[in-house]
């Protein structure tokens, strides 16, 4: 019976990275529980991916949108690709990139074994092979795919450690696998190769550059129709902290808090500096763990908003300036 999340819910169990844990962890989702686990990019919220019950779980435990499709999470490529159809260039951009934080969207096969919920009634279905050494390892020991959007309040700033996952979603999920922060920080980079040329559909930890030596032809996507998304991550407005942030800061004022990006902008009640040095990949790691700390510092201090200095639009600044892009943007 998959979780049903409500204030009466048991607290959630942490479990240890050591083989208890992992059996454990692999037993509740078999069991149609929900686990969050990490991942490379950032802690997913795991359910079942052939159990509608727990998928729709996943749903309510987040307050995530219906019709917002999940990725399918798999041990390896053979596993994903049987569920779903690979072209030639999904081939080529999986030899390249899997394990790793890419996730390929692609037509279903016959008998896929998703439900159909996990794909918001879509034909396609967006599968991954994420890196981390313990998903991997948990994946294997599950046998079958696991949904797992971020494990974080549906349209709020997503976890990069066990913390920030019980923050959001305590008594609402039956356990969280500890596996210490994130490397990379960003959700996965999201490609379609449904059409007739692959789309950048999400930057994330693959870079545009990095696809386009694999695969010469792909484009990054113009805005497309939020109100039906093809792929995880394509609200307008997401990742959002409770204060509201401003973009592209030039100045801050003294009842503000400052993300910044290198040398600070000084008068700021509260700083967070993703890389002081500039670093995209640093800046990428810190993105989700910075917005967390000025969102929750910035309303103890009775602050009224947090204003981000501007990063580069290149490499890992594409994936991190769409997060900062949609964290801006409020529900209307």
């Amino acid at each position: 019976m998959a979780l049903t999340p409500g204030p009466m819910s048991p607290p959630t169990v942490r479990l240890a990275a050591d083989d208890a844990g992992l059996a454990a962890a692999a037993a509740l989702l078999l069991d149609g529980r929900l686990v969050a686990f990490p991942t490379e990019t950032v802690y997913g919220l795991g359910a079942d991916a052939t159990d509608a019950a727990a998928v729709a779980a996943i749903f309510a435990a987040k307050n995530r949108p219906s019709f917002n499709p999940l990725i399918a999470h798999y041990a390896d490529a053979v596993a994903a690709f049987g569920d779903v159809a690979p072209s030639s260039p999904a081939e080529g951009l999986a030899a390249a990139f899997w394990p790793g934080p890419l996730t390929l969207v692609l037509p279903r096969r016959p008998g896929c074994r998703v439900a159909h919920l996990a794909s918001a009634g879509l034909n396609t279905q967006a599968v991954r092979v994420p890196a981390h050494p313990l998903a991997r390892r948990l994946l294997a020991a599950v046998g079958r795919p696991v949904a797992a959007p971020s494990a974080n309040p549906s349209g709020r700033v997503s976890p990069t450690t066990a913390e920030h996952v019980l923050d959001g979603l305590d008594g609402r999920i039956a356990a969280v696998l500890e596996g210490g922060p994130c490397a990379v920080g960003l959700e996965s980079t999201v490609v379609d190769l449904t059409g007739a040329v692959p789309l950048l559909l999400r930057a994330g930890g693959v870079t545009l550059e990095a696809l386009r030596e694999v695969v010469p032809d792909i484009r990054a996507e113009a805005e497309s129709n939020e109100a039906s998304p093809r792929s995880p991550g394509r609200l307008l407005s997401h990742y959002a902290p409770e204060l509201p942030l401003r973009l592209d800061a030039t100045e801050v004022g003294a009842n503000e808090a400052l993300l910044a990006f290198g040398p600070p902008l000084p008068g700021a009640a509260l700083t967070y500096n993703l890389s002081e040095r500039g670093d995209l990949a640093d800046a990428a790691a810190r993105l989700f763990a910075g917005l967390r700390h000025l969102d929750a510092g910035g309303r103890a201090r009775g602050l009224r908003g947090i204003a981000a200095m501007a990063v580069p639009q290149d490499g890992l600044g594409r994936a991190i300036n769409d997060r900062l892009t949609r964290a801006a943007a409020r529900p209307t």
